[in-house]
C-alpha cells in the first residue's frame, strides 16, 4: 500500500474530511489532496505532521510495516523531542536508558567508566 492510500485510510478512519485534516496539519486541502492521490509525496517535516496526527509511525506511513504502533515508548519519545542537550553523568538518565556497545548493554559501572574516559581524554588536550 503506497502513502496516499494510507494516510486516506487514515484519515477516513477518523471520519474527517480533507478540509478538517489540513486545518490540523497546518497545510491546503489541495496539498493533502496531492498526497493521497499519489501526485506528490511528503517531504519528511509534514511527513512526522502525518505521523504524528494519526499516532502511527512513519515507517507504517511509508509501507515499512503494516505495524500502525509508534515503536517508541513516551519516556524515549520525550527525551528525543526534548532534550537540547543530555549530560550523561546524571544518575537517573543512565539508570532510565540502557546504553549500548557493539549490542551489549552497558553495566551502570562501565558507563560511569566510559564517562571518566572522555574526561580524562579531554583534560589531555
Amino acid at each position: 500500500m503506497d502513502i496516499g492510500t494510507r494516510i486516506a485510510q487514515l484519515r477516513e478512519q477518523r471520519g474527517w474530511t480533507q478540509e478538517q485534516t489540513s486545518h490540523l496539519l497546518g497545510i491546503s486541502r489541495a496539498a493533502l489532496s496531492h498526497y493521497e492521490k499519489n501526485r506528490r509525496e511528503p517531504d519528511t517535516e509534514t511527513l512526522t505532521k502525518f505521523a504524528d496526527l494519526f499516532k502511527v509511525s512513519i515507517d507504517y506511513l511509508v509501507g515499512r510495516t503494516n505495524r500502525q504502533e509508534v515503536v517508541l515508548d513516551s519516556d524515549v519519545r520525550d527525551f528525543v523531542q526534548d532534550a537540547d542537550q543530555v549530560e550523561l553523568s546524571e544518575d537517573d538518565i543512565l539508570e532510565k536508558f540502557a546504553l549500548s556497545l557493539d549490542g551489549m548493554k552497558l553495566s551502570q559501572e562501565e558507563a560511569k567508566r566510559f564517562i571518566a574516559f572522555i574526561r580524562a581524554e579531554r583534560s589531555l588536550r
